[in-house]
């Protein structure tokens, strides 16, 4: 007994057909906006790849640009089927595809989930890549000499005005690192020379943040040097006064613009999947609609569609019997090669 059977005149038809239709080029519409994602997700990750230590996985955007084409061309294909379904001279060029379309679109459901799921699974690693990389970012801000590292100093300044954060976890990480290049302090001075030699490493340590760190919606001038000094500033304790620069480090700010960005993307995805899935049911029902009925040339009789021809136990059975099948035949013609080689 067929599967979840529902009556169809002319007109349930016509309505199915072109129901269907809209829905269909709905889903390239869809199709097209997971694509213009997987390159705006892209091309975010190159734009930050100097803070990721170039280690970002590019894996997530590349299915999202994948499984987008692949959306628009077989939904176009199916929107196309459900308009030449009413006429029986051009639908019949597209019945014998028609069970190969309904498997594909199964692979492609199986792809879009894989896809959505990698959108929220990817973002751990996304967390990681971020911490090393902003903090080998800071420590290579003073390099503008250095090949390779010049414009590091003004991406990090760029990113830390543009996600109003500072250091990698917060502002006390500039105070771990040497952040102005040796090119630039006066070693004849001997309060330079006595603070790069008081330190272990010989680097030149302060408690002091780069310009970029600064809140300018603060009503204070920016206080950037001397920041846990109360008495180097007037009416100043570092330790109740909100600061006036960026409190929130950029690895939390970047994660949780990227993680964001993932999980709209990976939302998006699974809906496309209800979608795919409503089109792959309707265009099933459609199809056996149309092949059950009693009289062909009579566009008003009445037939019957369904899910699946058997209910979903013996559909099961079936498919596993056919599989077994098929692995005894392969076992067969293996033996038989065997056999023959000796």
């Amino acid at each position: 007994m067929p599967f979840m059977p529902v009556k169809f005149n002319l007109q349930k038809r016509v309505k199915l057909a072109q129901g269907l239709w809209m829905i269909y080029w709905f889903s390239v519409i869809v199709g097209i906006l997971i694509f213009s994602l997987g390159i705006f997700f892209k091309i975010e990750l190159r734009k930050r790849s100097e803070m990721m230590d170039n280690n970002e996985s590019h894996l997530v955007p590349n299915l999202l640009i994948l499984v987008g084409l692949l959306s628009c061309g077989l939904n176009a294909f199916g929107g196309k089927v459900c308009h030449d379904s009413l006429d029986p001279v051009k639908f019949a060029k597209w019945k014998p595809m028609l069970k190969s379309y309904l498997l594909l679109c199964c692979g492609f459901n199986a792809l879009l989930l894989v896809t959505g799921l990698l959108c929220f699974l990817m973002q751990f690693a996304v967390y990681l890549t971020l911490a090393e990389g902003l903090k080998n970012s800071i420590k290579f801000y003073k390099d503008t000499d250095t090949p390779g590292r010049c414009f590091m100093k003004r991406t990090l300044d760029m990113t830390q005005i543009e996600f109003r954060c500072c250091g990698n976890n917060n502002y006390r990480d500039w105070f771990e690192v040497q952040w102005i290049s040796n090119r630039y302090l006066d070693m004849s001075n001997d309060l330079v020379k006595d603070r790069v030699l008081s330190n272990v490493e010989g680097k030149y340590l302060m408690d002091s943040v780069p310009f970029s760190c600064c809140n300018p919606g603060s009503p204070r001038p920016c206080i950037q040097h001397h920041l846990t000094n109360n008495s180097a500033h007037y009416d100043y304790d570092h330790r109740i006064e909100e600061l006036n620069i960026w409190t929130r480090g950029c690895r939390e700010a970047l994660f949780s613009y990227f993680s964001s960005m993932m999980s709209s993307i990976g939302m998006l995805v699974f809906g496309a999947i209800l979608l795919e899935s409503g089109d792959m049911a309707g265009l099933k029902y459609l199809t056996t609609a149309l092949e059950t009925m009693e009289d062909p040339e009579n566009p008003e009789c009445e037939s019957e569609g369904w899910l699946l021809e058997k209910g979903v136990k013996e559909t099961f059975s079936d498919f596993f019997t056919k599989m077994k099948s098929l692995g005894k035949t392969n076992q067969v013609d293996e033996g038989g090669e065997a056999q023959e080689a000796t």
